[in-house]
């Protein structure tokens, strides 16, 4: 495995005089991560670890089509076999327990569990209870996602998204799921990221299916969310003692300039990224100003939608990346303007951290109804490399220290942060741009599938073993 996680693990020194040990990661002694009922933990996705496309009845998905078309993925790469991690997932759980995390975030794969005529697949559905039953035994926390953007390619070949009837369908797939794992599960999120399964998919075609119509997204997210609204209801009935959420992406727009224009083109951007999906989870209804920008693009509604969308949650998933300054593009809209001489991730993305602190206290403030949150996503990509057996992710290191520094802040601003979601586990398939950007605190080589701990990780166990010893 490289780096052995319980070898790692027995390395590391209690604290001393009751003080943590300073390094680059962990947090100082005033933070709030230092409290024992903050969750600390790691997330991945099923199309991006899995692997196994072809087996046991597992059905294509638009990410199978998509990937294997030419010109859609860098490099062509696709996701059929990944980390392999349907068949090395029990070396993987012993790599999440040898770390200390706490948490495991991950997806089932709805083409794995269910054939195309609705009743289960049984060889899908043991994967998944052997996999969430080995983390329990591990006292590992299981957030479980039912939907990380792959749809059986069955149904988007009526429709995906657009069709109004796979929101109901994935409502029978959220039924199948709470009653196959009931107990097995601490919490369910319905939907990773709306916005990219609406906009990057439908609207500038960037993700699977690739459709490229900005109408096309504005239906599509009315549907995902209908669809969210459903399954929050059918799992609130089949495991109650469970947590319901929903995972949403969000950005940080600020102003290229402080005139009128640009500053209404941040706000435009924020409706786009942000209000888009959580006025309609905690307003019931969609922001008008997203018509503005987008004129004539209003989804069809039908009587009752918006109640069902607005179902009460216990969580919120917030995934947090990197925030996007902006100008007027002069036509009632927004337009990037790359900042010069900032720091950036392998991704191109800015690293921005007052963005996450910024947008958590600003959620707190506009909805009132806004239900307690994990940060189920945050991290960077590096082109790590292998060098003596190690990697040494510095910058990673620093990324996820500001970072939790900035979720800290929020805290200590009011705002109900429960756990953080290192994103990700490990290295994987990263949709678009294939298996040359690496987001994992666990380097793996895609030839042998060898997985070798970062730095980063070997700090995340260190913290939380003080931690431990500190409770």
């Amino acid at each position: 495995m490289g780096n052995d996680a319980s070898a790692v693990l027995d390395t590391i020194s209690p604290p001393s005089a009751g003080a943590p040990h300073a390094d680059l990661f962990t947090p100082p002694a005033d933070s709030s991560l230092w409290r024992k009922d903050f969750l600390l933990g790691a997330a991945t996705a099923s199309y991006q670890i899995e692997g196994a496309v072809n087996e046991d009845g597992r059905l294509p998905s638009i990410w199978d089509t998509f990937s294997a078309t030419p010109g859609k993925v860098l490099a062509g790469d696709t996701g059929a076999v990944a980390c392999d991690h349907y068949h090395r997932w029990e070396q993987d759980v012993e790599l999440l327990a040898g770390l200390g995390l706490e948490a495991y975030r991950l997806s089932v794969a709805w083409p794995r569990v269910m054939h195309a005529d609705g009743t289960p697949n049984r060889n899908g559905l043991d994967f998944y209870k052997r996999l969430l039953t080995r983390l329990k035994e591990k006292g590992i926390k299981t957030f479980v996602t039912l939907y990380h953007w792959d749809l059986p390619q069955y149904l988007e070949d009526r429709g995906g998204w657009l069709n109004r009837d796979t929101a109901y369908r994935f409502a029978d797939y959220a039924d199948l799921m709470s009653r196959e794992l009931h107990g097995l599960v601490d919490a369910w999120a319905t939907l990773n990221e709306p916005w990219c399964s609406a906009y990057l998919g439908y609207g500038n075609g960037h993700h699977a299916p690739g459709l490229t119509n900005v109408r096309y997204a504005t239906q599509a997210m009315h549907h995902l969310l209908l669809a969210h609204g459903l399954a929050i209801q059918v799992l609130r009935a089949n495991d109650p003692t469970s947590h319901k959420g929903i995972v949403a992406n969000v950005g940080r727009g600020t102003p290229d300039s402080d005139s009128a224009a640009d500053r209404r083109a941040a706000e435009l951007f924020e409706v786009q990224h942000n209000a888009w999906i959580l006025d309609p989870l905690f307003n019931g209804e969609y922001p008008q100003a997203l018509f503005e920008l987008w004129p004539g693009t209003e989804p069809l509604v039908l009587d009752g939608d918006m109640q069902t969308i607005s179902t009460p949650l216990d969580f919120l998933g917030i995934n947090y990346y990197f925030r996007t300054n902006v100008a007027s593009d002069g036509a009632h809209g927004f337009k990037d303007v790359p900042l010069a001489g900032v720091e950036r991730t392998q991704m191109g993305w800015e690293v921005y951290p007052d963005g996450l602190r910024d947008l958590l206290t600003g959620f707190r403030a506009d909805y009132a109804n806004l239900p307690p949150i994990y940060i189920t996503e945050n991290g960077m990509a590096s082109n790590d490399q292998v060098i003596d057996g190690h990697v040494k992710d510095t910058q990673r290191i620093s990324f996820l220290k500001r970072h939790l520094a900035a979720v800290d802040q929020a805290i200590k601003a009011g705002v109900d942060v429960r756990g953080y979601f290192l994103w990700s586990l490990m290295d994987n398939f990263e949709w678009a741009f294939g298996y040359e950007r690496r987001f994992g605190i666990v380097h793996v080589d895609y030839g042998t599938q060898k997985r070798t701990i970062k730095r980063s990780a070997e700090l995340v166990a260190k913290f939380l073993k003080e931690r431990d010893a500190l409770a």
